[in-house]
């Protein structure tokens, strides 16, 4: 999440300041005195189609938070959906508040009315703190709306694939650092064990690796925690463990000016969006250290290839094919960043800002 430090300076800004920070596009305030309903809409970009982003539900320390945490992560699917080929935009969107307590019908109904007035220029799926029924009733009041239950024609939860999205850019970062893909006898910590951590450690079980795992929830990290065979540590504990590969799977930002000279992994290959605080300063300061970073989104674009799917006629063997393809991607990116000098993220933003720039002037030539 956003450092305190951080909040205080963005305070200092317009919201007019924030959008613009990034060139987003539009950022839309929804509230609802009757169902309690605050949400923030980011669209970032939709040059290459509409902008389409996970829906996420949590309980902000302020509503700056909520506001930097939309505009970074509406950015961030803009990056995502441009490298993984996919003709899509950017969006984002949080609801604030507790999903364990706040949610239901009527507030989700409500925010899917919200979405209705955007005319098609963002559609929605779930993320952090919303289900695959949560967007049945999103669904209720608008089309616009993606990670439906199969049993309803959609592609059901994507968080499966978005795992294995993950676990192939981490074995492709194994092989640059190592000189194998594989993972046997390799000790991995996992900071996260919601929806998609967890289908990334069931997936790393395979492998026969020593798994650390942390979450903020403590019964679900127990759970996991069991089911896996893996060692339980505490949230702070996890950066000065001793490990080859360490997996941001929770919130982002958590490779920052403190936690990295306490990391001792030769990788770092997770499924949480924004991992890097600063991309400037913490993208060359794991590059100083010996650190392969597999770029967040990139390999954790599974998510978004399979409710993207679900747009042009959902089959879930083509969606794991596509996403199986990041590897290669992965790879692509490692070697581009070598060649020119560049942080692997750096890289990757320039690959995708080159398709962003390519389409736009062919389509404003019609």
């Amino acid at each position: 999440m956003v450092e305190l430090k951080e909040v205080k300076r963005k305070k200092d800004k317009s919201v007019f300041d924030l959008v613009s920070e990034h060139n987003h596009e539009k950022v839309v305030f929804c509230h609802d005195k009757d169902t309690g309903l605050k949400a923030i809409i980011g669209v970032h970009n939709t040059v290459l189609g509409p902008a389409l982003g996970g829906t996420r539900m949590w309980s902000y320390a302020s509503e700056a938070e909520a506001l930097d945490d939309v505009l970074r992560l509406s950015r961030a699917m803009t990056y995502k959906a441009a490298i993984s080929g996919l003709n899509l935009g950017g969006g984002k969107a949080v609801i604030i508040g507790d999903a364990k307590k706040d949610k239901n019908e009527a507030l989700l109904r409500r925010f899917g009315r919200f979405i209705k007035n955007l005319n098609g220029s963002f559609i929605t799926a779930e993320d952090v703190g919303m289900t695959t029924k949560d967007m049945e009733y999103i669904r209720m009041e608008t089309e616009h709306v993606c990670g439906l239950p199969e049993s309803r024609g959609g592609g059901g939860d994507p968080s499966p694939v978005s795992a294995y999205g993950t676990y192939m850019g981490m074995k492709a970062a194994a092989k640059k650092a190592f000189g194998s893909d594989s993972l046997e006898g390799k000790r991995i910590a996992v900071q996260g064990v919601g929806h998609v951590g967890a289908y990334l450690v069931e997936l790393l079980t395979k492998e026969n690796v020593e798994i650390f795992v942390t979450d903020i929830y403590e019964d679900r990290l127990r759970e996991v925690a069991k089911k896996f065979g893996a060692k339980v540590v505490g949230m702070d504990e996890l950066y000065d463990l001793d490990v080859d590969i360490y997996a941001p799977c929770g919130l982002g930002g958590t490779i920052n000016d403190i936690t990295i000279d306490r990391l001792k992994c030769k990788v770092i290959a997770g499924c949480a969006n924004n991992q890097l605080r600063d991309e400037q300063v913490h993208g060359p300061a794991l590059v100083k250290k010996g650190i392969v970073y597999a770029p967040d989104f990139l390999i954790n674009a599974g998510g978004l290839i399979n409710v993207y799917s679900e747009l042009v006629g959902y089959n879930r063997d083509n969606a794991y094919a596509q996403t199986e393809r990041i590897y290669g991607y992965t790879l692509d990116i490692f070697a581009l960043a070598e060649k020119e000098g560049l942080h692997n993220q750096q890289a990757a933003m320039r690959l995708a800002e080159k398709r962003i720039e390519s389409i736009g002037k062919m389509r404003s030539t019609f």
